[in-house]
């Protein structure tokens, strides 16, 4: 950089000529008006003869205009399109704070059991959070089906199987933790419940019976009922 060289500014509008020097750091430009304006050498950067204020000024505006567009298309977002953060809070019912769980099997179409497939649901009768394994064995070995947690009063579905599985499902468990959130809650002992599933019974019509968790007939197994747990072996 040397006297007489156009420059413009880094950080804001403008620029001019290089009128000379204020020590190492120190740059005197001077403006269309002919005043000079000092400026720190790092701040300035030279130019070739094309008309630098007016370049430089269209980069500015234009970043300008973007962050407006920004601003304005946050601005005018709808509230059914943003995320949904709140969750409300699980309504407990009365009676619901002893422990009842159950394992169902859930024909897809009843009409046709010789041929349907079936859903497996895992429900939660009470008031409680339930973190559950459910796994299933072959000879001394066994392997996880599923895991996770069960919100309060609520079903969950686990996994679709055809008739070609159910020899898998003979040797059941299901180990289930249940625990309340944001709240004291009395303890709960963990529940480890030991099931042999018949898959003749899933060729039986009468196995699967009304019930009141879902609108079709089902075979249902308990897990646990009002803290009483039933191990089937």
């Amino acid at each position: 950089m040397k006297i007489g060289d156009k420059v413009r500014f880094l950080s804001e509008v403008g620029g001019g000529r290089v009128a000379g020097f204020q020590g190492k750091d120190i740059v005197l430009v001077e403006d269309e008006d002919g005043f000079e304006v000092p400026m720190r050498t790092a701040d300035v950067v030279v130019i070739g003869e094309e008309d630098y204020d007016t370049r430089h000024v269209v980069e500015v505006k234009n970043n300008q205009k973007h962050a407006a567009d920004v601003v304005q298309e946050e601005q005018e977002t709808e509230p059914a399109d943003k995320p949904i953060t709140f969750k409300a809070p699980v309504e407990e019912r009365r009676g619901g704070d002893k422990l009842s769980a159950y394992l169902a099997f859930v024909p897809i179409d009843i009409k046709e059991l010789s041929d349907t497939r079936f859903e497996s649901y895992i429900i939660n009768d009470c008031n409680f959070y339930l973190r559950y394994v459910y796994m299933t064995a072959e000879g001394t070995s066994w392997q996880v089906r599923s895991t996770g947690e069960i919100e309060p009063n609520t079903k969950l579905f686990i996994e679709e199987f055809g008739r070609e599985q159910l020899n898998d499902l003979e040797h059941t468990c299901i180990q289930l933790l249940a625990y309340k959130r944001d709240k004291r809650f009395l303890h709960k002992p963990a529940v480890d419940a030991l099931f042999t599933v018949d898959p003749v019974k899933f060729y039986k019509l009468h196995t699967f019976r009304e019930n009141e968790f879902f609108e079709q007939p089902a075979l249902i197994y308990t897990i646990i009922e009002n803290d009483r747990q039933f191990v089937k072996l």
